[in-house]
């Protein structure tokens, strides 16, 4: 798995030192990465923890009513964001008084979401023919207020680049949710246990980010300051509204045209496929944008840094998904428990995309970064096609869970193309070979790892999961150690000396 320190060796090798613009970007991403990881790493155990005991206390129905539920606030919160986060870490000209007017307009158009999200749960309930959802809903409303209000705190947070104190947030807001939920679950709170993790942390992560950058509300609109910030924040929210659709359009569709319960098996395999992508690039992703925005105007520089992270990312996540393709079964009945065994599946055929997922997850970054949002919009709107057709192929012609998950890894991987073309092509606007040389190593790797681990499942298949799952991991972690010390792409005897 990824580690803050490789990361960090790796950087403070690359031959950069003579550059003082490339050492300033080295020195930023090392700190980011380093803090963000504490958070990320420290909480995986937890998540584990968490979601592990809730899987075995409620059912696959509960995480599926609760799970429609949660996407549909998703969507309400991109219309409190409007892309203004990330137009805030861009833009470097905004005041203090811009601020408090984009503050105000956060709050007021928060209120507005939070209330007509509050009625909107009759009809929400009355499409999916689900009472439970009518309260689920109304408190959710809770969430989506808080969320609003701590976008231009947590922004600003991103902006100062204060990774060490969103790190050390992340993880206690995590664990004070985390602990609450379980002890809600125990004494029988049933599905309500699944909305107090997200309820109790957007209250927390606003209380925390105000107090460290507070804002002054005012009776305004703010018009004039959300102007400065309109092109960048308009195709941004466009993105916002594709991509939304893109990642969610599947769990609506299954949870409407299917029922709960296999919307429950869906969800919980999604998830933990998702698992890997957000411990790893999402250590990485958060630094990029507010890092590489202070280089916008050098497409070179900001390129060959970026390709360093993709040709890192890549040794990871492509083997990594080969691993879980192979692994699926241990992985998923260890976590969850037996009556998980029809997400099993599931998550094996979702696992293929889990390298490219883990590559392109970084790619917004980079679109924010060098100021084109446009191209990042461009990208969601194929993306979103692409992945709205595979979805309503798999559900409405082969009818099953496994066909719509084939479907979404198989648009996966076209939306990979076409964004990294869209990428090169126009933004950087550099030869996709220099992107083609960071991938041909890792694929290898992968190559070799599937060999190995497609000849040795057959003969550990009937040993007991914890066993099996140890010696494919073995064998995975042996042949990838062993593979980047013999061709030189990362000196791990270098790294194992310097922390000793």
């Amino acid at each position: 798995m990824f580690h803050a320190k490789q990361f960090a060796f790796y950087y403070s090798n690359l031959s950069l030192k003579d550059n003082p613009i490339m050492t300033s970007i080295k020195k930023d991403l090392i700190s980011g990465v380093f803090y963000t990881a504490i958070a990320k790493y420290s909480g995986i155990l937890i998540s584990l923890v968490i979601a592990g005991i809730l899987a075995r206390l409620l059912t696959p129905d509960e995480f599926g009513i609760v799970a429609v539920v949660t996407v549909i606030v998703s969507f309400f919160s991109i219309f409190s964001d409007f892309g203004i986060a990330a137009a805030i870490i861009q833009n470097k000209e905004l005041q203090e008084e811009d601020l408090t007017r984009i503050f105000s307009f956060t709050i007021w158009s928060g209120v507005i979401l939070t209330i007509l999200f509050f009625f909107s749960s009759w009809p929400i309930s009355f499409f999916y023919k689900e009472s439970s959802m009518l309260v689920i809903t109304q408190l959710l409303s809770i969430n989506l207020f808080f969320a609003s209000a701590n976008i231009v705190p947590n922004a600003l947070l991103y902006k100062a680049k204060s990774f060490k104190f969103i790190a050390w947030r992340s993880l206690g807001v995590q664990i004070a949710g985390g602990t609450i939920a379980i002890v809600a679950a125990l004494c029988g709170a049933g599905l309500y246990a699944l909305i107090i993790n997200p309820i109790l942390s957007s209250i927390l992560l606003f209380i925390i980010s105000y107090r460290r950058f507070p804002q002054h509300l005012k009776m305004t609109w703010g018009i004039a300051s959300i102007k400065k910030i309109f092109t960048f924040s308009a195709y941004q929210f466009m993105f916002n509204i594709i991509n939304y659709f893109s990642r969610n359009l599947d769990k609506l569709l299954i949870g409407r045209y299917m029922d709960m319960t296999f919307l429950g098996y869906y969800e919980k395999s999604y998830r933990l496929m998702m698992l890997p992508l957000q411990n790893i690039t999402h250590v990485i992703t958060p630094v990029m944008h507010p890092v590489f925005s202070d280089y916008q105007h050098d497409l070179n520089r900001l390129a060959t840094s970026y390709e360093k992270i993709i040709r890192l990312l890549a040794f990871i996540g492509i083997p990594l998904s080969v691993f879980l393709w192979f692994s699926a079964s241990e992985i998923t009945l260890i976590v969850f428990g037996e009556q998980w065994i029809p997400s099993i599946s599931i998550f094996q055929i979702l696992s293929i995309s889990v390298g490219i997922q883990i590559i392109m997850s970084t790619s917004g970054s980079i679109f924010q970064a060098s100021n084109d949002t446009r191209s990042l919009f461009i990208c969601g709107v194929f993306s979103s096609i692409i992945n709205v057709t595979g979805i309503c192929f798999g559900l409405f012609f082969f009818k099953t869970l496994d066909a719509i998950s084939w479907c979404i890894a198989t648009t996966f991987s076209i939306s990979f193309l076409q964004c990294y073309y869209q990428m090169y092509h126009t933004t950087l606007r550099r030869s996709m070979i220099h992107f083609w040389k960071q991938l041909l190593s890792p694929v290898l790797l992968g190559a070799i790892v599937f060999l190995a681990l497609y000849a040795i499942t057959p003969v550990i298949e009937t040993m007991p999961r914890l066993i099996s799952l140890t010696i494919k991991g073995i064998i995975f972690a042996t042949i990838g150690i062993i593979y980047v010390q013999a061709t030189k792409e990362y000196d791990l005897i270098k790294i194992l000396k310097s922390k000793i």
